[in-house]
């Protein structure tokens, strides 16, 4: 998918961060949008800030937890496009603190965004992309989250840890269809974003009642403050990997070597590696 002009690229959660980051970068691709988010007011603004000579979009509230949402999503797509050409799963919220006191809440409300919202896109989009027939390519925004074990964020690394297998395996079973749709799945360290106030969107009854939780998140909202890349950054090599048709996107390069500790982890069966010693 080395030419991008006039494809459909959908993006979930692309009222703000990198959702946002995403909608501008294919517009600058001359690529036509279609935009979901729950945040009807901000995403408005992206498609305002994504607009120009050409540009042609379309935006849908969208709670990408709920199965029929994303259905609904898809539908509205192919009505208005005809076509999906690229595919970003990038919908995200965070929690943090211990595992132990993670409540139910928190693990309903991240895991149906984090990790139902990338299933329900694949089982919604992924067919119909395999009937048109033509070039395609889904990018899954897990985290460098999904490939160490984080201190106090057992839920979100839970979430992300599955986005990256999912991502894989679906890689697999395209190939082995002889599938002419690419997969690549994004992993960024911290960078300059808005999930750590994701709070702000979480439905009223998976209300948070962990008494740890505000004193993590606080750590949480530092780190991302100090971080080095932009969500411009990130957006770019996604956009690039889609072009060069790279599977793993890992945007910080220097978490490599705790991946690597927690490969010889694994394989010399020894104890886990603490990656933010």
């Amino acid at each position: 998918m080395r030419d991008l002009a006039g494809k459909v690229a959908v993006v979930t959660g692309a009222a703000s961060g990198l959702g946002r980051a995403l909608a501008l970068r294919c517009a600058g691709e001359r690529m036509h949008l279609v935009l979901a988010d729950v945040d009807e007011r901000a995403l408005e603004e992206t498609a305002r800030s994504a607009g120009g000579p050409g540009a042609d979009s379309l935006r849908v509230k969208c709670d990408v937890s709920r199965p029929e949402d994303v259905e609904a999503l898809a539908e509205r797509t192919w009505e208005r496009f005809g076509s999906a050409g690229l595919l970003f799963n990038n919908a995200g919220v965070a929690t943090a603190g211990p595992a132990w006191t993670a409540t139910l809440e928190d693990w309903r409300w991240v895991l149906g965004v984090n990790l139902m919202g990338v299933i329900h896109g694949i089982r919604s989009f992924v067919p119909r992309m395999l009937r048109q027939g033509s070039e395609g390519h889904v990018v899954n925004t897990a985290s460098a989250s999904g490939l160490l074990s984080v201190p106090g964020q057992s839920v979100y690394c839970v979430s992300k840890h599955a986005v990256v297998t999912l991502s894989e395996c679906l890689h697999h079973d395209l190939r082995a269809a002889n599938a002419a749709i690419g997969v690549s799945v994004l992993c960024p360290a911290y960078f300059n974003t808005g999930i750590a106030d994701s709070a702000r969107n979480r439905p009223a009854e998976l209300a948070p009642t962990n008494p740890l939780a505000a004193q993590y998140e606080e750590r949480m909202r530092r780190a991302v403050r100090s971080g080095k890349l932009s969500a411009e950054d990130v957006a770019m090599a996604a956009l690039e990997a889609v072009k060069s048709g790279r599977f793993y996107v890992l945007t910080h390069p220097r978490i490599k070597p705790a991946v690597e500790a927690r490969m010889k982890d694994i394989l010399e069966e020894r104890t886990p590696t603490n990656p933010m010693p």
